[in-house]
């Protein structure tokens, strides 16, 4: 991509930045921020870099971290992403709100192997310092705020990402089986790749992304936002986006659905919502929505690996709809 901003002014905040952080000038963290957003890759990288440098120097932790996960996350650029992940690394316990984005980057094929590497070594890092962070702190209860030994913590944030003692545990992790359970019972239908999920239209989706070749993976229950484990219906990990396809009309079904636009709208993370009245254009939705993120969809093959028939480009696949299930 072509630089619009003029060499020497580009220059001129380079060196800046270069000299903010060789001297540890922490009056020039702000200015770092700002730089942050600027148009030339090259400025964007060293003041990713000159942001590590003063990590230990008494900043805003949370202000810097805040800034450089947008840079990691999305930057067009690999090596302001290596720059930034480093930078991000330097913060430790600090940025364990970043460590899911972390993950998904040393784990994607798509990224290049150096900012894999650095994102997985940022990782392994900021884990730790969040393990020692944590085993210097008394911990509580999330129900009963009675104190918990580090085994009910360790037990608890594993499964729950939350903390409970052992009695909560017990009734918490009760409750999420039989609601595991029912979900799984829901998922009913077969998509072209053999992925049986909940109801027609995520169905129209999957068979729509099979059929352009786009990996996916349904229903994760991994994905963590914030605070919240959050389910979504897709996740593309090759290219970092969301689909949530928002089946039902229900009042509380609609709160859910709020809230958790509200999850990815604050975590920064890229959502495309599909609603059943979408499904008719829903090959163009999607394109449409794909390519704003960056990525051409290219045209779908001429059958699937399974024999299934080919989606069309409007989204409409060879079943007849049902009526919606999901929940």
């Amino acid at each position: 991509m072509k630089n619009p901003m003029d060499r020497r002014l580009e220059k001129s905040l380079a060196d800046r930045a270069v000299a903010i952080g060789r001297r540890g000038d922490v009056s020039g963290f702000r200015e770092l921020l700002d730089l942050l957003r600027s148009p030339s890759a090259n400025v964007r990288r060293l003041a990713a870099s000159a942001l590590g440098k003063l990590s230990g120097l008494g900043v805003d932790r949370s202000a810097a971290v805040a800034a450089l996960a947008p840079v990691v996350r999305s930057d067009p650029h690999g090596q302001t992403r290596q720059y930034a992940i480093r930078a991000l690394k330097a913060y430790g316990a600090d940025a364990r709100a970043c460590l899911d984005d972390l993950r998904d980057q040393a784990e994607n094929p798509a990224e290049k192997d150096y900012v894999r590497r650095n994102a997985a070594a940022a990782v392994e890092f900021i884990e730790e310092a969040v393990r020692i962070a944590e085993s210097q702190a008394e911990h509580k209860c999330r129900r009963c705020s009675i104190p918990v030994s580090a085994e009910e913590y360790a037990r608890s944030r594993q499964a729950f990402q939350r903390v409970f003692c052992d009695r909560c545990f017990d009734e918490v992790f009760l409750r999420r089986r039989n609601f595991e359970t029912g979900v799984e019972l829901k998922k009913t239908i077969s998509a072209s790749d053999g992925t049986v999920i909940q109801s027609e239209g995520e169905r129209k989706i999957a068979d729509w992304l099979t059929a352009h070749g786009l990996a996916y993976r349904y229903d994760a229950k991994f994905r963590i936002i914030g605070e919240f484990q959050i389910r979504p219906d897709f996740y593309l990990p090759e290219l970092d986006v969301y689909i949530e396809y928002w089946g039902l009309d229900t009042p509380q079904y609609k709160m859910s659905m709020y809230k958790k636009q509200v999850l990815y709208q604050q975590e920064g993370k890229r959502l495309i919502s599909v609603h059943p009245a979408d499904l008719h254009s829903l090959g163009s939705l999607l394109c449409a929505k794909l390519s704003f993120f960056g990525y051409q969809v290219p045209p779908p093959a001429a059958t699937s690996a399974s024999g299934a028939k080919p989606v069309a480009a409007d989204g409409s696949a060879s079943k007849p709809d049902r009526k919606e299930k999901k929940l």
